[in-house]
């Protein structure tokens, strides 16, 4: 459905549980060198659980190099440094969310170059951001949402039980 751009993450347990979100909903994802840590990492697999057989997993060595693989990617850059809120976004299939680092997230001659691509995810001013797992999958749903859910199981269990 999207693509997940993950822009040199540092940490395994995001990119893990990352993983586990793409799996679930059908997004391919892709990790964007230097990473903080190695792709056999055991943190980065256990946050996957079983789930990496599932998932569409896409290296690049730099982010000129995925941007060269992709040139007509349809883009929405991920940043506190947005006017406009991801809500605000027109999500379509074959999308690219774009996320950064833990710590610094994407550079700023990116987001620039980039502007009209830039939407952020708002939340109290005393807080710095998100947890990028977090924001990934606040994203992605949203991004799911306005396309009714596709490909994904819509009814539950709930219609399995017999309420007493």
């Amino acid at each position: 459905m999207f693509h997940v751009v993950l822009v040199e993450p540092e940490i395994p347990q995001n990119a893990g549980n990352i993983a586990r979100t793409c799996a679930a909903t059908g997004c391919v994802l892709h990790l964007v060198r230097p990473l903080g840590f190695e792709l056999s990492d055991k943190y980065l697999k256990r946050a996957g659980l079983d789930y990496w057989h599932l998932v569409d997993v896409r290296v690049h060595d730099d982010l000129a190099a995925f941007l060269a693989r992709y040139p007509q990617a349809r883009m929405h850059l991920f940043t506190t440094k947005a006017r406009r809120t991801y809500t605000q976004a027109d999500y379509r299939a074959g999308d690219f969310l774009v996320f950064g680092r833990e710590t610094r997230g994407l550079e700023e001659e990116f987001l620039l170059a980039h502007a009209d691509a830039c939407v952020r995810i708002p939340m109290r001013g005393e807080a710095r951001s998100l947890n990028l797992s977090n924001s990934v999958a606040v994203a992605v749903y949203e991004g799911l949402r306005q396309n009714d859910f596709p490909g994904l199981e819509r009814s539950g269990e709930l219609h399995r039980l017999q309420w007493e």
